[in-house]
């Protein structure tokens, strides 16, 4: 029998709501900073790589340490906010992409203990439609549909468990 139950910890409806207001507050606090980009725009705006990154950094240090070596009529304000406000955005893209990653860690195992669940209620219905029980056999006839017939998978389907 496979395990079931990986992962058995679920959240209250308060937690759910916390979770939920917590995200559009982020949301709305990121507003007016986010903006969308078409392909195209993300295409050609989006070719600042690491080199370019790491150059970008070297300006920023002789500007820090030599001033005078630095362009006169550059916005080096501006040129500031712009450098502080990619470091946020890094650092808020690196900590949803952890928390992402995670989150669908943990779908992947409620995924995994439904389906495990739902093999276990269909080998039921079928031993149960084998003695003759109503209504099982519909059922069985009904959810026999999601299981390949020659007992090899295709397509990601499974095959047919033993009843």
């Amino acid at each position: 029998m496979p395990i079931n139950n990986l992962n058995n910890s679920h959240l209250t409806e308060a937690q759910i709501t916390q979770i939920h207001d917590s995200l559009t507050d982020l949301e709305n606090a990121l507003a007016m900073l986010t903006v969308t980009l078409t392909p195209e725009e993300r295409q050609s705006y989006g070719s600042v790589n690491e080199q370019n990154k790491l150059f970008v950094n070297k300006v920023r240090d002789y500007r820090k340490t030599s001033p005078g070596l630095s362009v006169p009529d550059l916005d080096w304000e501006e040129f500031e906010k712009d450098y502080q406000s990619r470091e946020l955005m890094e650092s808020i893209q690196n900590r949803l992409g952890a928390l992402q990653e995670r989150i669908k860690n943990t779908k992947i195992l409620h995924d995994y203990d439904n389906y495990q669940s739902a093999l276990d209620d269909y080998a039921y219905t079928n031993y149960k439609a084998g003695s003759q029980s109503p209504g099982y056999e519909t059922k069985r006839a009904e959810l026999k549909q999601f299981f390949a017939r020659s007992g090899k998978t295709s397509g990601g389907n499974p095959t047919e468990p033993n009843p």
